[in-house]
């Protein structure tokens, strides 16, 4: 059930992280196939990647530490423009550098969760929509749009292929047109924003410096997250599906299925994370789910056939997400509320730049050899990080009462 405390204002943040979600989960399994047809290798495609998420820190960065200075709801309108703009331009470019030039400056997210400049913003209007108590829950509802709808969007991945057959043109063809329905999500983002109400906007006393009172917590955080992060810059969507692509022969359709039971199955997870929460802790949520679904990742990397290979992701996807929300609630608890969006930025920032590395060295590991080197990395990184937060935050807990 929706937290009952809910605002309006939190229903139309879930439905549009839902409608970015699913243009999301398209444009990040369709990214692959594209420039893969584009002839384009898979160090290129790791470079394009890599861009991607360079870009969205940057951006998240500026956002999360000066946007306090602008109304929230012109950050989320400027990000909505700036997202259908990438749209039309990958749309209209076809050779690397423009489109390395359009993945650094724009809003693609080459993964299944959130890496782009709406989070820091949406994050602290969020945390404010609802009563302490349930926070973790709205996480858990905003995050579950995202990952539901992201899992119909990689399901849609594979119409472009039908969509050729239809229209005669080519399949290449066909998938560009996947960056107009992307970049028309940006638009339809951007009539949402401008329902929210006057509430939203929170700014700081004048004169106030980001982090003044919570810096040493969130900076521990973002080390550890971006540790964490780094292992799934191996993993992210797009070149999860380069990887099946290469090392399976898998068809863009069958592809899209797959990711569409992953992100289904991280989707429905979501929702256990809040009742974890209140059982055993944020941190104990965090690490007991996070854990074994890495362990999981180093034995889909290993198996020597498609069905293994797709049951372990699956088992993954099954309670990878579950840290999500209760990461999420934990640091906006652990900060005072002028902190909010400052702490959501520094804290996703590490998380987007150590992202932004791996694809590179997976695109790299990928040229050399379609063995699951790329998941056996993320696996084993996951799993210090793991082990090093529970180490330094299993007894330490938010200092928000309630």
């Amino acid at each position: 059930m929706f937290p009952r405390t809910a605002t309006a204002d939190a229903a139309r943040l879930v439905a549009t992280r839902g409608a970015r979600g699913f243009a999301d989960g398209l444009a990040s399994v369709l990214l692959a196939s594209y420039l893969t047809r584009l002839g384009f290798s898979p160090l290129q495609i790791g470079a394009i990647v890599t861009a991607t998420l360079l870009g969205s820190a940057g951006l998240m960065l500026a956002i999360g530490l000066a946007g306090h200075r602008w109304p929230r709801r012109s950050v989320l309108l400027g990000a909505s423009v700036l997202m259908l703009a990438t749209g039309l331009g990958f749309y209209a470019a076809t050779s690397f550098w423009p489109l390395f030039l359009v993945a650094f400056v724009g809003t693609l997210n080459p993964s299944a969760g959130d890496v782009t400049l709406f989070l820091p913003t949406e994050q602290a209007v969020l945390s404010e929509t609802v009563a302490p108590a349930e926070r973790t829950e709205i996480f858990a509802w905003y995050n579950l749009a995202g990952a539901f709808a992201g899992a119909l969007g990689a399901l849609a991945s594979g119409g472009p292929v039908r969509v050729a057959q239809v229209l005669s043109i080519g399949v290449a063809q066909a998938e560009r047109l996947g960056f107009l329905v992307y970049g028309f999500f940006g638009a339809l983002s951007a009539l949402a924003y401008r329902k929210l109400s006057r509430v939203v906007e929170a700014p700081p006393p004048p004169g106030t410096a980001p982090l003044a009172r919570s810096r040493r917590v969130v900076l521990q955080l973002a080390a550890l997250f971006s540790l964490d992060s780094f292992g799934g810059g191996f993993v992210v969507q797009s070149l999860l599906a380069l990887w099946l692509f290469r090392r399976f022969a898998v068809p863009l359709a069958t592809a899209a299925a797959i990711f569409f039971a992953v992100n289904l199955l991280g989707a429905a997870s979501q929702l256990v994370s809040s009742r974890l929460t209140a059982r055993i802790g944020h941190v104990r949520t965090m690490v007991f789910t996070h854990l074994p679904s890495s362990l999981f990742l180093i034995l889909a990397g290993v198996m020597p056939t498609l069905p293994l290979a797709a049951l372990f992701l699956l088992l993954r996807a099954a309670i990878s997400s579950m840290d999500v929300p209760a990461r999420q609630a934990y640091v906006m608890a652990m900060v005072p509320r002028e902190e909010r969006a400052a702490a959501a930025s520094v804290t996703n920032v590490p998380r987007s730049l150590a992202a932004a590395v791996a694809p590179l060295l997976a695109g790299s590991l990928l040229q050399w050899s379609s063995y699951g080197w790329p998941l056996i990395c993320a696996g084993v990184l996951k799993v210090t990080y793991d082990l090093l937060l529970f180490a330094a935050f299993a007894h330490r807990r938010p200092v928000e009462p309630g």
